[in-house]
């Protein structure tokens, strides 16, 4: 009997000891996931409390080639966004490129030239979704998808792609410290032909294009198989065609 209740007593004893680690060991995973989770949600809270808040990224080395308007770098300790961008030859002296910036914080606009193998760091931005709706005079509406607020911009943010601005299409802001910098639009845009000359069959050894309208007014050169009425796909980047719809 003495020996039953010994057992008994050191089986209480071992369940005590296995549940009070059991519970530290429950109650120190809490902590870390608290650790892990705070900053998280911190972070969350953040950016759901500065929707515009740009992701400025640097130390983000690029060459001069593969700057292109838009593009926001740092240059001699100054942030420019890159309007526009001219690759130039000049015989001995090698490729260089000629760039007109614009000066993030004071607004004014300069020309600079580098070469094309020069590195620098360029700066990235946020980008921000919207839904384009429609065209009045130099501005354009545009609405966001979620909230389906609508705001107006300028223009000549999307630069010369704003030809192909169409209903229901999606664009995107690049903000930088919360200021928008630009707008683009996707790089394949699908546009009818109205206007092309007839082809004329014949044997030729490289492909023949010719000069075809859009409907939205721009001409583009396309292959000569191209009649009036084709649905193509256009690199809005260039301009050039892509392929057939």
């Amino acid at each position: 009997m003495q020996a039953l209740r010994l057992g008994k007593r050191l089986h209480r004893a071992l369940s005590n000891a296995t549940c009070s680690f059991t519970a530290r060991r429950a109650l120190r995973s809490q902590h870390t996931l608290t650790n892990y989770l705070e900053p998280c949600l911190y972070q969350d809270t953040l950016l759901t409390q500065s929707p515009w808040s740009a992701i400025q990224v640097r130390g983000a080395k690029v060459l001069g080639s593969d700057v292109k308007p838009g593009n926001v770098i740092e240059r001699k300790g100054r942030i420019y966004q890159v309007l526009k961008a001219q690759h130039t030859v000049q015989g001995r002296g090698g490729a260089s490129i000629q760039v007109e910036l614009r000066d993030v914080d004071s607004g004014n606009k300069v020309t600079d030239r580098f070469r094309t193998d020069e590195a620098m760091e360029r700066v990235f931005v946020e980008e921000k979704s919207f839904t384009y709706l429609y065209t009045d005079g130099d501005n354009v509406m545009i609405m966001e998808p979620d909230t389906f607020e609508q705001m107006e911009v300028s223009k000549d943010l999307f630069g010369k792609a704003a030809v192909y601005l169409k209903d229901d299409m999606k664009v995107t802001l690049h903000l930088y410290d919360g200021r928008i910098m630009s707008a683009s639009i996707p790089q394949r845009v699908t546009c009818t032909v109205v206007e092309a000359q007839t082809h004329t069959k014949g044997m030729t050894a490289t492909p023949q294009y010719k000069k075809v309208l859009l409907d939205n007014g721009q001409s583009v050169l396309a292959p000569s198989f191209i009649v009036t009425g084709d649905a193509i796909v256009i690199n809005t980047a260039d301009d050039s065609y892509i392929t057939r719809a």
